[in-house]
């Protein structure tokens, strides 16, 4: 049980972990350049997942790590703090600053596929037999190659998941306040209003909950099509 746990669950957090801190910090960084130095003061424009766990260690440490021993699967939360005068001031800025978690995710997951192909294209990797969330990619042989092909593997399947879940355009995943973007500064304004009121967060989560798996399911399938367009 320990040796599946270190073998299976320390890369699915250790890739969580990374993962949500980059997503974070992309937010904090957007925030930064659009002129809300909020979240840089705290330290959250930082890839190091500690000013991060500082701020959320419930979100990035106890939870995960007991949804893991529990379930299999690291749950958690983070979040980056923000001027809500700023973004009331500038809802496009704040609309760029959402969506930069999720591109944070997307740009790790391109680049979690391009060594999985330099990895094939080696020799040292290949594709496996059955394709499932961690085992995207196999090892040759036994060894270093063995480690790549599991941490690959997890953190393309993990950035997948963080990029889809906040692109739902219900609170308080990013989406909801990415699609200001697609609304005159006036009429963001009238939505960031409604969007304050409590209910609709857990609201939100609720939709989200059932939404998800139907639509992972899809995006995952369409992704492992590009990754391996051979199978096609």
């Amino acid at each position: 049980m320990q040796s599946e746990l270190l073998s299976d669950g320390l890369p699915l957090y250790l890739a969580f972990l990374l993962s949500a801190s980059a997503h974070e910090a992309a937010h904090a960084w957007s925030a930064q350049r659009g002129g809300d130095p909020t979240a840089y003061r705290g330290g959250q424009v930082s890839l190091d997942p500690r000013p991060h766990i500082r701020r959320e260690p419930v979100g990035l440490l106890f939870l995960p790590i007991l949804c893991l021993a529990s379930w299999g699967w690291p749950m958690g939360f983070a979040s980056a703090p923000y001027d809500p005068r700023w973004a009331q001031r500038f809802p496009h800025r704040a609309a760029w600053m959402a969506l930069a978690g999720p591109a944070a995710n997307l740009a790790l997951l391109l680049c979690a596929g391009f060594l999985i192909h330099l990895g094939i294209l080696s020799g040292g990797l290949a594709m496996p037999e059955r394709l499932g969330f961690a085992s995207l990619v196999a090892a040759v042989s036994p060894g270093l190659w063995s480690v790549a092909a599991k941490l690959l593997s997890v953190f393309f399947s993990m950035n997948l998941v963080l990029f889809v879940l906040n692109l739902i355009p219900f609170p308080p995943l990013d989406g909801s306040a990415a699609i200001q973007l697609l609304m005159s500064e006036a009429t963001a304004l009238r939505y960031q209003a409604a969007l304050r009121h409590p209910a609709l967060g857990w609201v939100g989560l609720a939709v989200a909950w059932f939404l998800f798996p139907p639509l992972f399911r899809r995006v995952f399938a369409f992704a492992l099509g590009l990754l391996y367009p051979w199978m096609v």
